[in-house]
């Protein structure tokens, strides 16, 4: 448990310098593609603190593989719900999402295909690879069985 939280803020403290850059990407597009020509120092703040924290999270989440002891499907479903309720918390606090049952059903949507179609790309990749490693592995203990 202790190295699982060392990994998690580890992770965690990694991740967390990216938020404010990826929230000032935010605001930009929200500039260009809406209403939005000011905020106020209150609102920078909160989206600063609330998207740090929310990439502190997701990037401390990835410890959860760690765990031998969960299985793969556990640790996913962990995973993807813990983010799913972060950045939920953190659209609706920023008021980028409305609350609710329209906008949060749609935020919802977007989130799963989003999430699903990102672990079909990790799948896809993942055994890609080790079919590739399996292959090299046999080569190689039939090229030392020949000897």
């Amino acid at each position: 448990m202790k190295s699982f939280i060392y990994e998690f803020i580890r992770r965690g403290l990694t991740a967390c310098g990216i938020g404010p850059v990826i929230l000032g990407i935010v605001y930009l597009i929200l500039q260009r593609t809406s209403d939005v020509h000011t905020l106020t120092v209150n609102q920078v703040c909160i989206g600063i603190f609330s998207v740090a924290l929310l990439a502190f999270i997701a990037g401390g989440m990835n410890a959860f593989y760690q765990i031998e002891r969960l299985p793969l499907m556990v640790s996913i479903l962990i995973h993807g719900v813990v983010l799913y309720i972060s950045y939920l918390v953190t659209y609706i606090v920023n008021n980028w999402l409305e609350w609710g049952m329209m906008p949060v059903l749609v935020f919802s949507g977007i989130f799963v295909i989003g999430y699903l179609i990102i672990w079909i790309i990790i799948y896809s990749v993942t055994t890609r690879k080790t079919k590739q490693l399996n292959k090299m592995l046999k080569e190689k203990q039939k090229n030392t069985g020949e000897q």
